[in-house]
């Protein structure tokens, strides 16, 4: 009862992650990717204010960035066995106002073609990552290349949001007043970055 009555007054994302602590992480992460939940859950956010939670020694860095990293790899081998499971009722399923069998089929050879780059990359872009792997289970991507690529985006994802907040909280011990303006700059510009990747896309598509 008094655990649950802690948990609401819970009004930042730094108590959250205080509250819950790596347990609460593990989950956070590996729903985003392992139950399509990146619609809502802070996932950049997260990172960088748990790394500027361990610069205070609160959290140990070492084994925050080992917790997070097997929340987003086994996040996305879970949506990658949801899609291969899914593979062969949706290639069956026929064509609706909600679904077309030919963008599956411009999928799956963009897969073929780009299926590591995507994999890759997509877990620096919100939202998009939450499918990407179920995606790539869904168009029959090989697994070990799947798990190569998600391995290595994780890793770099975690390690670079993680160590962001983590050293700019240890350079600047006074930013951690300004917690929440660094959270909202961080997220402006992981926006801004995908927003200008796209739109670079659609012109050279053009």
């Amino acid at each position: 009862m008094i655990y649950l009555a802690s948990f609401q007054n819970i009004r930042t994302l730094e108590e959250l992650i205080l509250w819950g602590g790596y347990l609460l992480l593990f989950i956070i992460i590996f729903a985003e990717t392992g139950l399509f939940a990146g619609f809502f859950l802070p996932g950049d956010s997260l990172l960088i204010t748990a790394g500027l939670i361990a610069a205070s020694g609160a959290l140990d860095i070492v084994l925050l960035i080992t917790i997070l990293s097997c929340g987003a790899i086994l996040g996305d081998t879970t949506g990658y066995f949801i899609g291969k499971k899914l593979k062969n009722s949706i290639f069956s399923a026929e064509n609706s106002r909600f679904f077309r069998r030919e963008h599956l089929l411009k999928t799956e050879a963009f897969y073929r073609k780009h299926g590591s780059k995507t994999v890759f990359l997509a877990r620096f872009v919100p939202i998009v990552r939450s499918f990407t792997a179920t995606l790539a289970g869904v168009t029959g991507m090989p697994f070990g290349l799947f798990f190569f690529f998600s391995f290595c985006g994780s890793l770099v994802w975690v390690l670079c949001f993680t160590l962001i907040g983590f050293f700019i909280a240890s350079l600047f011990p006074d930013i951690v007043k300004y917690l929440h303006a660094v959270i909202l700059a961080g997220i402006v510009l992981i926006v801004a970055t995908a927003l200008k990747s796209l739109r670079q896309k659609n012109k050279a598509a053009r």
